[in-house]
């Protein structure tokens, strides 16, 4: 009678492994993963939390859909609605390494100037805009193995003038 118990003992550990294992896989990419990482650098600036929003998160799925055959970093144009970042990897990314990435440009952003002094600032600014307060993001596996996410921002930032907070 042990014996049997220990088989299904570990065989429910087993299977509970598997349920943890492939959580992981999907781990970081949720709409609370986005809206977190985002928020957290927006915390840090003293803007307004975004929200997570169906209809923005349509349009960046749409689009990211459109770049599974090439994976290539073009831009859709938001139609004038959205403000975008996009990331791409040669293998597996996660949304928040790509918000990290994003995020890691703050660096390069100059308030007292309102400029990218040393290299690029613009996703930062973007995922820092105090007027954005609803985003939608998405990402795919492209044909090549890559990934390509994009996040969307409405309304959209980077006003030439105008500082993001």
């Amino acid at each position: 009678m042990k014996m049997g118990l220990c088989k299904v003992s570990f065989s429910v550990l087993c299977v509970l492994g598997l349920v943890i294992v492939s959580d992981v896989a999907y781990a970081q990419d949720s709409p609370a993963d986005y809206v977190n990482a985002h928020n957290a650098a927006r915390s840090q600036v003293g803007v307004p939390n975004l929200a997570w929003d169906e209809t923005v998160a349509a349009f960046a799925t749409n689009y990211a859909n459109q770049r599974k055959g090439d994976c290539q970093l073009v831009h859709s144009g938001g139609g004038g609605r959205y403000g975008e970042n996009l990331a791409m990897s040669t293998g597996d990314m996660s949304g928040t390494a790509a918000v990290k990435l994003w995020v890691d440009e703050k660096s390069h952003y100059d308030y007292n100037s309102n400029s990218c002094v040393g290299g690029e600032c613009g996703h930062y600014t973007q995922v820092v805009w105090k007027n954005s307060v609803r985003l939608g993001c998405a990402k795919v596996k492209c044909n090549n193995g890559g990934t390509f996410i994009t996040c969307n921002y409405a309304p959209p930032g980077n006003y030439i003038g105008q500082r993001p907070y």
